[in-house]
């Protein structure tokens, strides 16, 4: 209730007996504000049994009905009892006045000539339902939608072998050479073709192009029901048998065929984090995941966050989290300030990443009524401190820059003379350099004339090593070569080689301009896009009587 610290059950002295709800006088689902969960308009209700059928499947939101209820409501509006199970309800006249429940009873076992035995069908019971199952619709999409090419087969739409277990497909041990042919010789032909379509838009070679179909022939061959999408898990097996699954799934992806039933690597690596906590606060922490991970679109809305946020902050709240749960709280509901005041760090760093996690939880949940309190609302943890940039090691620099890899030496001269970021390079495509000039951010960069130098270069050899890729992107290696995906981030870091990274490389750049200019925040701004703030980071170096030796 408003103003008061404790639920029911945590009542000093109790637990308390919650009292009925003010609407419908449950007293079960006690929810808040003399409410239950059913009632309270803020509450999540669930799913239950709809009042009239009790088909399962209705909610709150069209009053514990299901649809074909309202329907039924609509277009019956004698109250009465019902002749068959004397119910008070909604009746329609079917020979004699019967609710919607029996009707459905007696209509599901229609004689062949179409007549209703309303009270023989009924004699024994009714067999209940799920809710609006009875109608199939159509989506409807505008006319600008265009539906993506799903490849369906006779053989698909005869039967369905329902599976008795599922079981994984070992291809190594099967080997290629005794993986059975395709069951469907139709779908097989449909997607060897696609196969042989995708490879000429993207100028794959002869044996991408033979492996791919015979990886594609694979997984068909190994499906448990032939015409179904195929699942990401089997195509990902072809690796054991040096077949290619990254081009076997674009194209089952573009022609519809592709169901990503592969657990997320985030959702491996939280549910690994979380697994020593206890299960009540293990579920409130899943449930802050989900919302970070997915957003929400209804009240309280909020975006999806990137998994490095989430990542950090749970990696700051985890030990936090674990010293509560050792002192013996089994949920998030049970802390209260006083509980996180004792499990925080002193001072420094720690204590304000570690207040930073715990306010990212603790708000969320609040917002989402999973908590009663925020115990960080007025919790004081302090800022964390900004971390001094310091030069780079330039011999590093200077021998990657005259590396006899082209891609390296463009990658670490990018950085070096222009300040660029690992996400720039990722995503750096042939059009936004024109006429000696770096289109990027909504910025315009005049290359220097070395970077132009290496920049030739790589381009050479990037035409010698993938002539007929379709790739827009600047940046290629031998397997995004053959798709139109950019690098990864991990291919940026093995590039730039040992001993330093993209990140000190831009911030010696940076630093060594802010020293130039004699602090001019406002030319760190133009050149690099940096903040006022962020550019005062380096602006406040200029006088420091180490970087002045």
């Amino acid at each position: 209730m408003q103003g008061v610290r404790f639920c029911f059950g945590c009542w000093p002295g109790g637990p308390v007996t919650p009292p009925p709800c003010l609407v419908c006088g449950s007293r079960t689902g006690y929810y808040t504000t003399g409410k239950c969960r059913r009632c309270h308009p803020s509450a999540d209700a669930g799913i239950d049994s709809c009042s009239d059928c009790y088909a399962w499947g209705a909610t709150r939101f069209h009053g514990w009905l299901c649809r074909g209820c309202i329907t039924w409501r609509r277009n019956n509006k004698t109250i009465a009892p019902c002749t068959i199970c004397g119910r008070v309800l909604h009746l329609g006249f079917w020979g004699r006045e019967i609710c919607r429940l029996c009707y459905k009873q007696a209509s599901t076992m229609r004689h062949p000539d179409g007549k209703l035995d309303l009270a023989g069908a009924n004699r024994h019971g009714q067999q209940l339902f799920l809710a609006d199952v009875f109608q199939v619709g159509r989506i409807r999409r505008p006319p600008s939608v265009q539906e993506p090419p799903v490849v369906r087969t006779p053989a698909a739409l005869r039967h369905e072998q329902l599976l008795l277990f599922t079981m994984r497909h070992d291809l190594a041990a099967a080997g290629r050479a005794r993986i059975p042919a395709p069951p469907d010789p139709h779908l097989a032909a449909q997607m060897d073709q696609a196969v042989l379509n995708h490879a000429r838009d993207l100028g794959w070679t002869e044996r991408q192009t033979e492996d791919t179909r015979h990886g594609m022939r694979i997984v068909l061959a190994i499906q448990d029901r032939p015409g179904d999408p195929v699942n990401a898990s089997d195509v990902a097996q072809l690796r054991r048998i040096d077949l290619p699954m990254w081009t076997v799934m674009d194209v089952l992806a573009k022609a519809g065929m592709l169901d990503e039933d592969r657990t997320p690597a985030l959702d491996l690596w939280f549910a690994k984090q979380i697994e020593d906590l206890p299960q009540p606060m293990a579920g409130e922490i899943r449930q802050w995941f989900e919302v970070m991970k997915d957003g929400s679109p209804t009240t309280p809305r909020r975006k999806p966050r990137t998994e490095g946020t989430i990542r950090i902050h749970l990696g700051w709240a985890l030990p936090i989290l674990r010293i509560l749960a050792g002192a013996g709280h089994t949920s998030l509901r049970e802390v209260i300030k006083e509980h996180l005041l004792d499990a925080l760090p002193a001072s420094g760093n720690p204590r304000a990443q570690a207040g930073q996690g715990l306010k990212s939880i603790f708000r969320l949940l609040r917002a989402r009524r999973i908590l009663f309190t925020d115990p960080t609302a007025r919790l004081q943890t302090g800022h964390a401190e900004d971390r001094q940039p310091v030069p780079a090691d330039l011999e590093a620099i200077r021998t990657a820059l005259t590396s006899s890899n082209p891609a390296q030496a463009l990658v670490v001269a990018l950085i070096a003379f222009h300040g660029l970021r690992s996400g720039h390079l990722r995503r750096l495509q042939l059009t936004d350099i024109r006429d000696g000039r770096l289109h990027i951010d909504g910025r315009i960069i005049l290359l220097a004339a070395p970077v132009l130098d290496l920049l030739a270069a790589y381009l050479d050899y990037r035409n010698r090593r993938w002539p007929n890729t379709a790739n827009p992107h600047l940046f290629l290696h031998y397997r995004s070569a053959s798709r139109l995906e950019p690098v990864g981030q991990r291919w940026i870091w093995l590039t730039i080689g040992p001993g330093i990274n993209a990140r000190a490389i831009r911030e010696d750049r940076i630093l060594n301009e802010a020293h130039a200019t004699g602090g001019d925040a406002r030319r760190l701004a133009d050149l690099f896009g940096l903040s006022i703030q962020a550019g005062t980071r380096y602006t406040n170096t200029v006088d420091h009587p180490d970087l002045m030796r």
